[in-house]
């Protein structure tokens, strides 16, 4: 091996991306940062490395992204649609992903009937599941016709298809359901199977949210 063509010595030695390191005459690409990208997942796309079922899997959509190995911070059922998280950033996956952090997590879900105000405040009081009573979260709604309302959810949990069974506790079953915003990171404009890199202050916030 030579560093800017000289051999290093025996105790090693430091280099930047400004060096130029070969290894038997031809150049080492310098270790790779992590990958931080922001993917809008559509439904029947399945948040898993390999499917049993030959389904298309989130990692599918990404594999133009130039990272070898993604992790999904957190997951999202098959039916779910919208804002899926994924790094090679093994840690910060982890952290964003564990219950005692709370990093929020917004979503827009089409329910059926329309939520009262004691609805609404179940929801932001907590409520109670078979695996236990949730964290007050933050429900609106947002608009209704036709026999249907679409809500707005704010979570700090990450348990099982909490969003649904927590709108079927208060007696408005999910028919449609999508994650719009993960901390600091929204869902915007893009367009669902598409994927773009986090913007260095969202990750930033991110961080600053699994500290």
């Amino acid at each position: 091996m030579r560093v800017n063509g000289r051999v290093p010595p025996e105790t090693g030695l430091l280099v930047d991306d400004a060096d130029r390191v070969t290894l038997d005459g031809k150049p080492v690409a310098p270790v790779t940062r992590f990958h931080y990208l922001a993917l809008n997942k559509p439904a029947g796309v399945v948040v898993t490395a390999r499917d049993p079922q030959s389904r298309q899997t989130v990692f599918d959509l990404v594999h133009d992204s130039g990272a070898p190995r993604l992790f999904a911070v957190g997951r999202l059922d098959v039916a779910t649609t919208g804002l899926l998280l994924l790094t090679d950033d093994g840690e910060l996956a982890n952290r964003l992903a564990h219950p005692r952090h709370k990093v929020p997590k917004e979503y827009v879900a089409v329910v059926a009937g329309i939520p009262g105000e004691r609805d609404l405040r179940a929801l932001r009081q907590g409520v109670e599941l078979e695996d236990g009573v949730t964290l007050p979260a933050e429900a609106d709604v947002l608009g209704a016709l036709r026999g249907q309302a679409r809500v707005r959810l704010v979570i700090r949990e990450g348990r099982n298809r909490q969003v649904r069974r927590m709108l079927e506790a208060v007696g408005h079953p999910v028919r449609q359901l999508e994650r719009t915003g993960f901390g600091p990171v929204r869902l915007g404009r893009l367009r669902p199977g598409g994927w773009r890199k986090l913007r260095p202050e969202e990750l930033e916030t991110l961080r600053e949210a699994a500290s």
